[in-house]
């Protein structure tokens, strides 16, 4: 199958979501421009680390003077729910962030996972060679600093929504309980 390629250019919605309750969650990127809507799956570990490195890259360039990238007033979470997820274009495997010098915009790619046995010769893809039509399906997103920053507000509230630590031993809480090993398996409600 030809590899498939959604490139987002300042889309009008680039927002993380999840879709079910918490413990049993999947979490989503979602971009919207007009009326075409493309949604990944990912882990919540993708979104958290993803939220952390989007603050580093702003802060390193708010350090090199980027006008524009140390707007911190005024930025709210976009709250308003998914639009229907439908079927996701593609579970991601990897994801990069990267600056566009000259547009002055933040550049995230979301890969699809792939399987290097799958490849009749044994070696990987080439995931940087754009043009390739077998390498994997790609999820490309532009977005200015302030757009990044409302994805990180957005980003830290979905996780923190999940189902709360234990004050124990830090294990997320099922809302049957859980058994603690800090309590010697005893359940903890």
């Amino acid at each position: 199958m030809p590899r498939r390629r959604y490139l987002f250019d300042t889309p009008d919605r680039f927002v993380t979501g999840t879709v079910g309750e918490p413990g049993s969650r999947v979490f989503f990127l979602q971009a919207r421009d007009g009326t075409r809507v493309v949604s990944v799956v990912l882990e919540k570990v993708q979104v958290a680390v993803l939220a952390d490195r989007l603050g580093d890259l702003l802060d390193e360039l708010v350090q090199r003077g980027v006008q524009g990238a140390d707007e911190r007033e005024d930025v709210t979470a976009d709250m308003a729910p998914l639009g229907d997820p439908g079927s996701a274009a593609f579970r991601v495997g990897t994801l990069s962030l990267g600056w566009d010098t000259a547009d002055e915009l933040i550049v995230l790619e979301a890969r699809e996972i792939t399987d290097p046995e799958e490849d009749e010769e044994g070696e990987e893809p080439d995931e940087d060679d754009d043009e390739d039509e077998d390498g994997p399906d790609l999820l490309r997103v532009r977005i200015p600093a302030r757009s990044a920053r409302e994805f990180i507000a957005r980003a830290r509230r979905v996780i923190a929504a999940g189902r709360p630590p234990c004050p124990l031993c830090g294990e997320p809480l099922d809302p049957q309980g859980h058994l603690c090993p800090r309590r010697n398996g005893h359940l903890l409600h």
